[in-house]
């Protein structure tokens, strides 16, 4: 398998029956042009309808590529994205799909959409989509019961209630596996103190065999390195991304 990082969240994977592309948005380094010359089937995933993990540009690939599968979240379709005839499965949290290369299965989010386990070729994948501990800098201070208003997010929030919504997404997720061969997962150091507190909880909670980073464009490729100590003390591989387009093997 090949592991190419596009940008922010967005990967290919390619594996020796199929390319699977995750919340493709933006691609500077022209990674797409290259997919979309293999004959491998493809399939596309958008893990919900924020506009950095999905576009309509995506749509425009089945002009250039015949054999494309669409597996969106229902969230797209709910905010009005994209027509129901435009994807070829539409999941929601518990829901499956499969044909006779990959299986994949929805699993939940602590912000929109899903979250994403895909079963192909003997390897189990998990793209996190927005499923994060994202108020973790606010737990410090949090008082069980009591919301904290966050100017950032012009909101009163309550990060108590927030990290253990996130503990019952992960407990949802052991139910179906213990481990991943892969794991994309957001590593943002936009959201301040104890942004990598999610992705911690997350490896401690499963097996990995690579842990890479993601979502963190707007906090710099450095922000994300500092995950990989701690992976590494867990027997973890790291992926420590340094450019758009570059590949890594599996």
């Amino acid at each position: 398998m090949k592991l190419t990082y596009i940008f922010h969240s967005g990967f290919v994977l390619e594996t020796e029956q199929s390319i699977q592309v995750f919340d493709y948005w933006l691609d500077p380094s022209g990674v797409m042009a290259g997919v979309l010359k293999s004959d491998k089937p493809l399939y596309v995933f958008s893990s919900h309808f924020h506009e950095d993990h999905f576009t309509r540009a995506i749509f425009e690939w089945k002009k250039r590529k015949r054999n494309i599968t669409y597996i969106l979240s229902k969230d797209i379709l709910k905010h009005r994205r994209a027509n129901k005839a435009e994807a070829d499965a539409w999941l929601a949290k518990g829901a499956s799909w499969s044909d006779d290369r990959i299986s994949v299965k929805a699993l939940g989010s602590t912000d929109s959409g899903v979250s994403w386990i895909v079963e192909a070729e003997g390897k189990r994948i998990f793209h996190a989509g927005d499923l994060n501990n994202w108020y973790a800098r606010f737990l410090p201070e949090a008082v069980p019961g009591q919301t904290i208003y966050s100017e950032e997010f012009d909101e009163d929030i309550d990060p108590i209630a927030h990290e253990k919504q996130y503990f019952g997404e992960l407990k949802d997720i052991r139910k179906l596996a213990d481990g991943f061969d892969l794991v994309m997962f957001p590593i943002d150091g936009r959201i301040g103190n104890g942004y990598t507190l999610g992705g911690r909880q997350f490896i401690d909670s499963f097996k990995v065999g690579l842990f890479v980073p993601m979502h963190f464009v707007a906090s710099g490729f450095e922000s994300s390195w500092r995950f990989k100590e701690y992976a590494e003390k867990k027997g973890i591989r790291f992926w420590e991304i340094t450019k758009e387009g570059e590949m890594i093997e599996l």
